[in-house]
């Protein structure tokens, strides 16, 4: 009886580590896009502050599952940008052809 039991927490493991096996990093090839889109949104979200800024890095995130179609992914990408002392996280989400997907924008700050 130890055996079945054995073998079903072996293929447990086995897919456990396989599924994060598969996580891959996104492409940099709509960097400049993001670096544009970043702008806006910033420019946007800052009401066109004149203290608002990004950073020209660019961090490629984990690729996410399109959740209509499982076969297809798409490239998160990672931008910083700061207004006066305030820090926001803004990721754009972009399919194969730099298509923009999604974006979100996150104030980071300890109240």
């Amino acid at each position: 009886m130890k055996k079945p039991i054995a073998i079903i927490t072996l293929l447990l493991l086995t897919i456990s580590f396989s599924s994060l096996a598969k996580e891959q990093e996104s492409a940099l090839t709509c960097k400049t896009q993001a670096l544009s889109e970043a702008k806006k949104l910033l420019a946007f979200y800052s009401e066109d502050d004149d203290r608002a800024n990004i950073d020209s890095d660019v961090t490629p995130l984990a690729k996410i599952q399109n959740p209509e179609n499982k076969s297809q992914y798409f490239d998160v990408l990672q931008v910083w940008g700061y207004i006066y002392k305030g820090k926001y996280r803004m990721r754009f989400i972009y399919f194969n052809d730099c298509t923009l997907m999604g974006e979100e924008i996150l104030e980071y700050a300890n109240l």
